[in-house]
């Protein structure tokens, strides 16, 4: 109790210094900017007291409301990072339409508008230019020049307000921005639901918003910390909005009804409309963030490959979901990355780029892609990403659970691997208790789920030396199962010696030696295997490729260490269950609809399942 209470009045120190830094430095003004269909968004705008230069402006939109509101009300910190208070800008926050005290109506992932005709025609995209075009010319002594930055969601429309973007606007930095909430993004992986952070999310944020105000989030209770158990009671997903949601939260009700890659969802997807980026873009992600690590890879792949006029970057580093703003960045959950490496992130290259672009300050040289390599913890430039001096290899699945860099030399009708399959003894995500989706999962042991009968595993010997993994992961299986439909999950797992030592202090007790940390792991609905708009349903015990890309990794396996692949079919409660059996809605599935089945994964000549990898060195 006392190390807690410690820590609280440091914590409370920390903020009434940056408090008072803010209100002796910044004058605060609010303002309701009329945008170009008439609608007035809410607007913060934090101005230097000093008058005797001008300023850049640094404009951050968000959903998640601009509080504290009133002029003689300041944030603790403004701007990405609390440096860039005493470096001086005039930082802007403003609440997006339909949200809190901003006018007009709230649409999720508002869909882009390609082409405008009118006044009418509105999307993030012009609301940021129009904000913008007032800024510049109203708030006095700007220098003309803006950047927009944003976290997860506000990176979204960080992303959406760099296209057609208005002349002022010379550096973006989207940081783990939504992209696609379909494919690969907060909700949804694969086509597959990630069900804690998609309910409690949703709960909260979705509750109707009649008018303007100054707050709109409920949290849902769970009353009980057991989420297993409590999204397992919850039975199929129609029960969700029958007990909680109780159709008051549109976005659910919506997203049941679209189970597939339909028009709701396609016009949904940012990616398409990346071209034409004519100011700077710097993206930040994180390579263990559980929410929108696809988001900051698909920004940066997307934009880089459709054409750009200036400057592409990306920094990825070894966070969890916003780590980088907030957090040490030494650690996360039992792994370490021996040293600061967030800290290091705000002050060598965020404030430093930013500097350079709006204020001329001196070129601090960033690469393309400035990359954290986990597992040799050291940061890494390159000029493209991927690397293009990696090489494709795949890895193999063999019998009696190996795995090699050689291909199956295996034939005939037994070359198969089986497990069973209940959804009603779904294999956890984590080995602890919790409602929600807990962000240390990227890189949590998986020696829970190895042990488990309905887990595969693959490994390989002892490696000689360092491989480095650069890029994607590709896993390509061939697959089986006795029911019409099922998901499949695959992880790659660093497993770490036996006398790979404990961390000092060690205050959970963690064994690290056998350690099986989960480098990358994801799912995908097979259903979808022939395009995420056309599920269609296996033929018992037909086997069949299922192949999909994973999030890209930058990881070397270390001398001693072994590389592990696990496959299995459940991951709950981080992704709801599938049934089994093939039904046209699944988020419509029918208790009756749950089956048990026995799955095969195929290693063979004629079907060689495998993961397909980069390899850097």
């Amino acid at each position: 109790m006392r190390l807690f209470l410690l820590g609280f009045i440091c914590a409370s120190i920390l903020c009434a210094q940056g408090l008072d830094y803010v209100k002796a430095h910044y004058t605060k003004y609010e303002y309701r900017i009329a945008m170009r269909d008439g609608k007035k968004l809410f607007t913060s705008v934090y101005i230097p007291k000093d008058a005797s230069q001008s300023y850049p402006i640094l404009l951050n939109r968000t959903p998640y409301s601009v509080s504290p509101y009133g002029v003689d009300q300041y944030k603790t910190d403004i701007g990405p990072s609390p440096l860039f208070a005493k470096d001086g800008y005039i930082v802007v926050y403003q609440d997006v339409r339909g949200k809190n005290m901003s006018e007009g109506d709230f649409i999720n992932m508002t869909p882009h508008r390609p082409v405008k005709n009118g006044p009418g025609d509105v999307d993030e995209s012009s609301d940021t230019y129009d904000t913008i075009d007032w800024l510049v010319k109203n708030l006095p002594s700007n220098n003309g020049r803006v950047a927009t930055w944003g976290i997860s969601y506000p990176g979204f429309y960080t992303a959406a307000g760099m296209i057609d973007a208005h002349p002022a606007l010379k550096l973006a930095s989207p940081q783990a921005p939504i992209t696609d909430w379909f494919t690969g993004d907060d909700f949804h992986h694969n086509g597959a639901l990630f069900l804690p952070h998609a309910f409690n999310f949703l709960y909260a944020f979705g509750q109707p918003r009649p008018e303007p105000a100054f707050t709109d989030r409920k949290a849902f209770e769970h009353k009980t910390p057991d989420g297993y158990k409590f999204f397992l009671d919850l039975g199929p997903m129609y029960n969700a909005n029958e007990r909680y949601m109780k159709n008051n939260v549109q976005f659910w009700t919506d997203m049941m009804k679209h189970p597939n890659y339909d028009e709701f969802w396609q016009s949904r997807n940012l990616r398409p409309h990346l071209k034409n980026i004519q100011p700077l873009v710097l993206t930040i992600g994180g390579f263990y963030d559980a929410e929108n690590l696809y988001g900051a890879l698909q920004v940066y792949k997307n934009v880089e490959q459709q054409g750009f006029a200036k400057g592409n970057r990306i920094v990825m580093g070894p966070w969890f979901h916003g780590g980088w703003s907030r957090d040490v960045g030494a650690s996360l959950g039992d792994i370490s990355f021996n040293a600061k490496t967030s800290e290091w992130y705000r002050e060598k290259v965020e404030l430093p780029y930013f500097k350079h672009i709006l204020k001329d300050g001196p070129d601090p040289k960033l690469p393309k892609a400035l990359m954290f390599e986990s597992g040799s913890n050291v940061w890494r430039r390159y000029d493209a990403w991927p690397p293009p001096e990696s090489q494709a290899k795949k890895l193999y699945f063999h019998a009696n659970g190996k795995l090699s860099f050689s291909p199956q030399t295996e034939t005939g009708l037994m070359a198969f691997d089986e497990f069973p399959s209940d959804p009603a003894r779904p294999v956890p995500y984590i080995p602890q208790v919790s409602n929600r989706m807990t962000r240390e999962y990227m890189v949590m042991d998986q020696r829970h789920a190895s042990t488990r009968p309905d887990v595969l595993v693959f490994v390989t010997d002892e490696l000689a030396e360092d491989v480095v993994l650069a890029g994607p992961i590709t896993p390509s299986v061939f697959f089986s199962t006795t029911g019409t439909d099922a998901d499949v999950i695959v992880k790659l797992i660093d497993v770490f010696p036996n006398d790979f030592p404990e961390p000092s202090p060690n205050p959970t007790g963690v064994v690290m030696g056998g350690y099986q940390m989960m480098v990358r792991g994801d799912v995908f609905r097979a259903r979808f295997r022939e395009g995420y708009s056309t599920p269609k349903p296996f033929v018992a015990g037909k086997a069949e490729k299922v192949e999909w890309k994973l999030p890209d990794i930058n990881h070397s396996f270390r001398r001693g260490h072994r590389i592990m692949v696990q496959v299995q079919s459940t991951w709950f409660p981080l992704v709801d269950r599938n049934p089994q059996k093939f039904v046209p809605n699944i988020n419509e599935a029918r208790e009756t609809d749950f089956q048990k089945s026995v799955h095969r994964v195929w290693r063979s000549v004629e079907m060689p399942s495998s993961l397909g990898i980069t390899v850097l060195r």
